[in-house]
């Protein structure tokens, strides 16, 4: 007879365990999955090209974010990750998948840039590791792949590692365009994620509500020719950490 539910961690692992393998896009048992995306790198997937997203240069063409550290989660081959590096961010990227993070550091060693790569869990990563706290937070494609329960381990995240005044740029799949818009309960029943989830605004403002909205808006195609990646199937976000965690907050 198990009786192995005492945490909240306790809770997550086994929410973690309802899916099947095959759903599994979150946890590092996801990086063989990740390492086949990632192996022929001549693939026509728009984002392996090493281009920034079109929303992230914007936020720092209008000076909406300023160089200081950073942390890329979910940065694949790093194109937003070498961005920052160039414009004189201090950049920690984080990926899954070994296939990824080499691919990454590949890239950055040809553009002299200094990033600190990390291959692993970003929510299990200790602060030591990952360097924290960071005045830039950013996620092109990770968030929509998480299961609901693990919204709570971002949140998480985010208490312990975006500073004071700090910004979280994000960019995931848009209602109606992209992603699965079933219940949060339906994925549990199914045991299954349907490839990544669609949010609203009003989702999006409400799970991050303890932050500023600064802009919320639809992703820019860009065509093949630019110099950055859009797509308009996307939602991109730029929230602002105006206060600390409140000393209460559960997961702080």
């Amino acid at each position: 007879m198990d009786r192995n539910i005492r945490t909240v961690d306790d809770v997550l692992k086994l929410l973690d365990d309802l899916f099947t393998p095959e759903a599994d896009r979150w946890t590092a048992d996801a990086a063989t999955w990740w390492d086949g995306f990632y192996s022929d790198r001549s693939r026509p997937v728009p984002f392996f090209v090493a281009k920034p997203d079109e929303s992230l240069a914007s936020y720092l063409d209008r000076c909406l974010i300023t160089p200081g550290r950073a942390l890329d989660l979910g940065c694949g081959p790093g194109r937003n990750a070498l961005h920052l590096a160039s414009l004189g961010f201090r950049v920690d990227a984080v990926d899954l998948s070994p296939t990824a993070v080499a691919w990454g550091e590949e890239r950055a060693r040809e553009a002299g840039a200094d990033i600190r790569f990390h291959c692993g869990d970003a929510f299990t990563l200790t602060a030591a590791e990952l360097g924290g706290p960071y005045d830039l937070i950013h996620d092109s494609g990770c968030f929509h792949h998480l299961p609901p329960h693990r919204r709570i381990s971002y949140l998480r995240l985010l208490d312990r590692s975006l500073a004071p005044g700090g910004h979280l740029a994000l960019t995931c799949f848009a209602a109606g365009e992209m992603g699965s818009e079933l219940p949060d309960a339906a994925f549990y029943r199914q045991s299954r994620l349907h490839g990544g989830l669609a949010y609203t605004p009003e989702s999006l403002r409400w799970i991050f509500s303890e932050l500023t909205e600064v802009e919320l808006r639809r992703m820019h195609d860009e065509p093949p020719e630019s110099p950055y990646f859009g797509e308009s199937f996307l939602w991109t976000a730029l929230f602002r950490r105006d206060n600390p965690p409140a000393p209460d907050q559960p997961f702080s």
